[in-house]
């Protein structure tokens, strides 16, 4: 099973998944717009969508999964792993989002929050797929992506708007509700309880180095094992698909 990122969405798995599709069987469940909520209330809690993460597992009725979570969807897969029974044989961890932990539970608003102040003003509407691709292409977050990586996301990132155009899949107002949620369960607690092979891959270049501390994380995981990305940022799927697939293949086939 592979949770993508706050904001992102499942489609830009296709490139992994079809590089270990057989002998995995892979799900990609998309968690952007499945609840109702409202930044300005909190937004939607992680440890809420860890809870729906483990019942559309079960409700699958498939053997204990591996999995595969970036940013928000591998501290949402930790936290259902260790709290709401989804046993995992081995789980990578890519760029988790575990915050310092005084930070859990701090009542701001979205104004004073660092990245749900910029995602509440994205750009969206678009007059056409050509317009939005050069946009995107123009834009610093996406400049070290794989093309392929590059060109899913403007086909499946963006859907038709009400009144004509393009807008984005996951609305500003839907993806700064996922980052107001990130702050009101503290995971911390529950990384010890994880007992599965874990693997955490963090981003040599990766921005969140400064105030996220994965070695600290990786230590506290029973069979935790660390490991950096040369060259790579906060989003490393996207900008090394290939190698994240040969790192899959290798610790997966390992356990």
């Amino acid at each position: 099973m592979f949770l993508h990122a706050t904001g992102f969405l499942p489609w830009l798995w296709h490139p992994l998944a079809r590089e270990i599709s057989p002998p995995y069987q892979v799900v990609a469940p998309y968690f952007c717009d499945h609840r109702e909520t409202s930044p300005d209330d909190g937004g939607l809690s992680w440890l809420l969508l860890a809870q729906d993460l483990a019942a559309f597992y079960n409700t699958l009725d498939l053997e204990p999964p591996f999995l595969v979570g970036h940013s928000m969807g591998a501290t949402i897969m930790t936290i259902a792993n260790s709290r709401f029974g989804l046993n995992a044989r081995g789980m990578i961890l890519i760029e988790p989002i575990f915050l310092p932990q005084d930070y859990y539970g701090l009542r701001i608003t979205v104004e004073q929050h660092p990245l749900a102040s910029k995602s509440i003003k994205r750009k969206n509407y678009w007059n056409s797929q050509e317009e939005a691709g050069t946009y995107v292409r123009s834009r610093p977050l996406f400049k070290n992506w794989d093309e392929e990586m590059m060109d899913l996301y403007i086909k499946y990132g963006m859907k038709p708007g009400e009144s004509g155009g393009l807008q984005l899949a996951c609305s500003p107002q839907r993806e700064t509700a996922l980052f107001m949620g990130g702050m009101q369960y503290d995971p911390w607690p529950d990384l010890s309880k994880v007992t599965c092979p874990v693997l955490v891959l963090e981003g040599e270049r990766s921005e969140n180095r400064h105030f996220i501390d994965l070695r600290k994380a990786t230590s506290l995981f029973p069979k935790g094992t660390h490991q950096v990305i040369q060259g790579a940022g906060h989003l490393v799927p996207m900008e090394k698909p290939r190698e994240v697939v040969s790192i899959i293949k290798t610790f997966f086939d390992s356990i």
